[in-house]
């Protein structure tokens, strides 16, 4: 497949980060001196093939509008779902009706630390109709007893992790298929934690490209000091590059 005429990019923000115990959502606290939001954003900005950028945002949310980069003319802002399925088709129904593009990725709106070289590695994949960045599990993985939430856990089994990746974002899938995608399996009643899963339920296939662990997902307080270790390696390595 060749290079695509047009590459847009979605990220789903419209979450309240219930697990940070912080009075704002996550994507708006303030990482390295700006919101883990605008990291998240500024990964896409300036990349020559990126064309929009929408930002799906809780009905709500009156913090978007006070960045600074809310008014840049990639950007688009529209009203996200309840969950982040919902979040994301808002948003590739948006591309549909108003900007003609034939890709899209899909990029958590807290996962502050995507490299040009992984995003880079991620858009060369685009001989294939559905790629996203993912790590090799490193860790041994233990499958629990299924008990009461009020009850000491027990190991049921332990997964054998040598096939086993942890899926990352941002996530590149054709356009229109990804919209089919996820409208199919919402009607299906599915639970989508990522893109990947709705394209996976129609059978097509999707790429594994190996990311990096700079780029994690801010879900807890002690997440952000090592976010912000990973920000600060990555100016010290650009500077000398």
């Amino acid at each position: 497949m060749t290079s695509p005429s047009s590459l847009s990019v979605v990220i789903p923000a419209a979450g309240i980060g219930s697990r940070m115990a912080s009075d704002i959502p996550k994507q708006y606290l303030s990482l390295a001196g700006k919101t883990v939001l605008e990291h998240s954003i500024n990964a896409f900005v300036d990349h020559p093939l990126v064309q929009k950028i929408v930002v799906c945002l809780h009905p709500k949310d009156s913090l978007f509008d006070t960045l600074s980069i809310a008014n840049h003319p990639k950007i688009i802002a529209v009203e996200g779902g309840d969950t982040r399925a919902q979040s994301v088709l808002n948003g590739l129904r948006f591309l549909q009706g108003h900007v003609s593009t034939d890709w899209v990725l899909v990029h958590d709106a807290a996962r502050p630390g995507l490299s040009q070289k992984a995003l880079d590695r991620l858009l060369a994949a685009q001989k294939y109709s559905a790629a996203i960045l993912a790590l090799p599990v490193v860790d041994t993985i233990k499958v629990a007893e299924s008990e009461s939430e009020a009850l000491p856990k027990r190991i049921h089994t332990t997964i054998d992790r040598s096939h086993l990746w942890q899926a990352q974002t941002p996530q590149m899938f054709q356009s229109q298929r990804l919209l089919h995608a996820v409208e199919h399996a919402l009607s299906q009643g599915l639970v989508l934690t990522d893109e990947a899963s709705a394209i996976e339920y129609l059978g097509d296939d999707v790429l594994l490209i190996e990311g990096e662990a700079a780029n994690m997902k801010i879900t807890r307080p002690e997440d952000l000091a090592l976010a912000e270790f990973y920000l600060r390696q990555q100016t010290i390595a650009r500077e000398y590059q």
